[in-house]
C-alpha cells in the first residue's frame, strides 16, 4: 500500500492536534479540581 506524503502530513496534523486538545482538557480538569480543593476548608 502506497502513502502519499499528504496523507502522512495529514495523519500527523491529526494526531497531533488529538494529542494537544487532549492534554489541554486534562491540564483544564486537573487545575478547575485543585481549585475545587483550594476553596474547600
Amino acid at each position: 500500500m502506497y502513502w502519499d506524503d499528504a496523507v502522512i502530513f495529514g495523519l500527523v496534523t491529526v494526531a497531533l492536534m488529538i494529542t494537544f486538545m487532549v492534554g489541554w482538557v486534562g491540564f483544564v480538569v486537573r487545575d478547575h479540581l485543585r481549585k475545587d480543593e483550594r476553596k474547600k476548608p
